[in-house]
């Protein structure tokens, strides 16, 4: 008998007295910390002040989930408003999933949400976060692999995937064959997708650098670097379609022509970003502070580069040599972080002087106010 290259876990959830912790929801989270770690460092690079990423990822995650969850229903309909489907079990999150489309989609509108009450150019948001967003698709398709789904067809490749009938979250007899495994080696899908997903990260860090991809440009990239991949890959699962033995209807997705709508759903998608490549032009975008209001002024790299070199990091908090700083010292009142809401933050007064933020004057006054949101 061949031995898969890749065994498949037999448990994907453990249980804290009564609380129950999932592989699952532990790769979602580590993805999406990952996602905040890259997408800071480079919204720090072109500017934006110090944890804008927690302020932009407290609107993006719930919308993403709500966003996940409405396009898994939308696309199984069956399993809740079918017959012997509960809509009730729509809010049971917990129970799996959570469409990666909706999660974008939902996502999307969350972190608009939260640019317009930063003042915060969305677009380049959106290009400082394209490589995030594929790594943390890396990692989440991990949980993937605990929860033995994600899938395709079957295969006599060495790495092929030894797959198990998994029933609240552990391995059971399947119920056709009373194997602890189901026959076979299968395609691990959730591999392909992981590794292309790394890979199409690696493509809009290096050409988003030495082309100077601005504009959301960098974001269609990876959109069309996603797409691609998804494409050939959703072409290959089988996990969750009426082709498995251990499947019934109430557990298939929709299908059109003949092909699962997640494939239809990638094609649409990746012209739609290559439409929006191909006609934006523009170079990377850079963050000063706004002088007459709040908010920021879009700049050049170049003037961006010309401000830094005249003085400390502009989005440090101190401005350049021979001018004062408006910004509160030791002994005064803090100034309150930059945010939407306007929550005050405790700044160390040993740290100097803080940035302008939005709704206070300004430590540059002269300035053209550039675009928001």
């Amino acid at each position: 008998m061949t031995l898969a290259l890749i065994p498949s876990p037999t448990t994907a959830v453990w249980h804290l007295g009564p609380v129950p912790i999932r592989a699952y929801a532990l790769f979602i989270v580590a993805g999406i910390v990952i996602a905040c770690v890259v997408t800071e460092a480079r919204l720090r690079a072109r500017g934006a002040p110090r944890l804008s990423v927690l302020d932009l990822a407290v609107w993006a995650v719930p919308f993403g989930i709500v966003g996940a969850r409405l396009y898994h229903v939308i696309t199984t309909p069956e399993r809740f408003f079918g017959e012997g489907g509960d809509p009730v079990e729509i809010l049971y999150v917990w129970n799996g999933g959570l469409g990666i489309w909706g999660g974008i989609a939902g996502g999307a509108v969350g972190v608009w949400l939260a640019c317009r009450q930063l003042h915060l150019p969305f677009r380049m948001v959106a290009d400082a976060a394209a490589v995030g967003i594929p790594l943390a698709q890396a990692v989440g398709r991990l949980g993937n692999w605990f929860n033995n789904e994600l899938y395709g067809a079957s295969t006599s490749l060495p790495w092929g995937l030894q797959v198990h009938q998994m029933e609240n979250g552990r391995a059971v007899p399947n119920p056709v064959t009373g194997e602890l495994t189901l026959p076979g080696l299968y395609h691990p899908t959730f591999l392909y997708e992981a590794l292309w997903s790394v890979g199409a990260a690696i493509l809009v860090w290096q050409l988003g650098k030495r082309l100077k991809l601005g504009r959301g440009r960098q974001f269609a990239l990876y959109v069309m670097a996603y797409t691609a991949g998804r494409f050939w890959i959703e072409m290959l699962r089988i996990d969750d379609t009426a082709d498995m033995p251990t499947l019934d209807a109430a557990d298939t997705v929709l299908t059109f022509l003949g092909q699962r709508v997640n494939v239809w759903v990638s094609l649409l998608v990746f012209l739609a970003g290559l439409a929006y490549f191909l006609r934006v032009r523009g170079p990377q975008e850079f963050l000063l502070p706004a002088t007459d209001g709040p908010g920021f002024r879009v700049v050049t790299e170049a003037e961006y580069e010309q401000a830094r070199l005249a003085g400390p990091d502009p989005a440090a908090g101190e401005p350049p040599e021979g001018e004062e700083s408006t910004a509160p010292v030791t002994g005064e009142e803090p100034t309150a972080r930059v945010g939407g809401d306007g929550a005050d933050a405790d700044p160390d007064p040993g740290d100097g002087p803080t940035a302008p933020v939005a709704g206070e004057p300004s430590a540059e006054p002269g300035r053209d106010r550039g675009e928001s949101g």
